[in-house]
């Protein structure tokens, strides 16, 4: 329905809205004394628009949109390729943060034939000799020495001494520094699991290199020693193995290992 100005001076002329169309008004209703319409009804509106010219605003916004639409599905706009939102790796990039690494752990004195890490964001790259060897949980770990005796079980108490890496080759805990071992009974989830499945195939006097991926790692929080998920690196050297049993004398009751 076309809304039509009106003026106290002017006549109000009566026209049905059926008529009206959204053509707009010829003239001024100051300059004349009755108003000029130039509408017409619904069945010769299709014939004053094409003598006047007469475009409605919703058949322009019409003929936008099928030439906007025409134009992309015709390819006149090529779409950006989605390969370009992926960073390629380079080589060169990879080859400049292995050295950094290296640099790096020279500087913290990191031990001899250490693992290099190339960080890269949230992907880890671990550079190792071929001596090492890698379990399916994603342990990597290699024997120095292997040592004799019969391997721990789930219950005995082992004691060892070890030193902690982080990726920089920075010393970040070791037992000779406290100095004593460290004492812990096996299947009690009191080591880390990527630590307990490190020692689990030690015998007694056997020093072996851990690489903890962070699957297997501590715990990360502002409650606990560690801010990020990295790799870990321990030094383990087993001392023994021990049996133990349980004591109750009274209402007090211990675990002794002999």
């Amino acid at each position: 329905m076309l809304w039509l100005p009106t003026h106290p001076l002017l006549p109000q002329p009566y026209i049905p809205y059926r008529y009206l169309s959204a053509c707009r008004t010829v003239g001024s209703f100051f300059s004349l004394k009755k108003p000029i319409l130039h509408c017409r009804s619904s069945y010769n509106l299709k014939d004053y628009r094409e003598q006047k010219g007469c475009v409605l605003p919703y058949e322009e916004n019409l003929r936008r949109r099928l030439l906007i639409f025409f134009l992309v599905s015709s390819g006149c706009f090529p779409t950006l390729s989605s390969s370009a939102k992926t960073k390629s790796k380079n080589p060169y990039d990879e080859k400049r943060l292995l050295q950094q690494n290296k640099r790096i752990q020279k500087e913290n004195n990191a031990p001899e034939d250490f693992p290099n890490f190339v960080r890269e964001g949230f992907e880890v790259k671990v550079v190792t000799p071929e001596n090492y060897i890698t379990s399916d949980s994603g342990l990597i770990y290699r024997d120095f020495e292997v040592g004799k005796g019969d391997c721990p079980k789930a219950g005995q108490q082992v004691t060892f001494h070890y030193v902690g890496y982080n990726e920089s080759g920075r010393r970040i805990d070791s037992s000779y520094m406290q100095g004593s071992p460290a004492k812990i009974r096996m299947g009690t989830n009191a080591l880390v699991p990527g630590f307990e499945e490190g020692i689990r195939d030690m015998k007694p006097g056997g020093k072996r290199r851990i690489i903890i991926p962070p699957e297997l790692g501590p715990p990360v929080g502002p409650s606990t020693f560690f801010s990020s998920k990295q790799f870990e690196v321990f030094d383990v050297e087993l001392l023994n193995v021990k049996d133990c049993q349980r004591r109750t004398i009274g209402f007090y009751s211990d675990v002794v290992c002999e």
